[in-house]
């Protein structure tokens, strides 16, 4: 349960770490105007997409090979917090690649601000998450 639990967490933190500078990366985009550097942005995007979808799946394939292991967990009302938050993020993950396409195809209807703001969902999600999972309120 231990080696499951560290890929876990390893695994996350590669997915975090893309949902972070992800949105970070649509700012400097829409503030691009030269071609050269917008046809950067969407290959970094690109890349950066598919490791953090990679740490996802690997994050969701050891959450859930938990959870096989130890189903008593499941009775827990933190973790049905935790894996609601997880879905948002799901959602979150899925918005991003929305939006990464849209930037590539010059349709984009968002501004810098809201890219921004759009940044700091993540880390909100991770403080309720890791709350969740080290303090058990429930």
């Amino acid at each position: 349960m231990l080696w499951l639990k560290a890929f876990h967490v390893v695994f996350v933190v590669t997915w975090f770490a893309g949902l972070f500078y992800l949105p970070r990366l649509f700012v400097y985009h829409v503030v691009t105007t030269d071609q050269i550097s917008l046809e950067r942005f969407v290959v970094m995007e690109r890349r950066l997409f598919k490791m953090m979808t990679l740490g996802a799946t690997l994050a969701a394939v050891f959450g859930i090979s938990m959870i096989v292991a130890a189903p008593a967990y499941l009775h827990f009302h933190w973790l049905h917090a935790k894996l609601t938050l997880v879905t948002v993020l799901i959602a979150y993950h899925i918005w991003c690649h929305f939006l990464m396409v849209a930037l590539r195809e010059g349709r984009n209807q968002h501004s810098q601000r809201f890219f921004r703001m759009f940044n700091e969902a993540p880390a909100l999600l991770l403080i309720a998450i890791v709350i969740l999972v080290v303090v058990k309120p429930f």
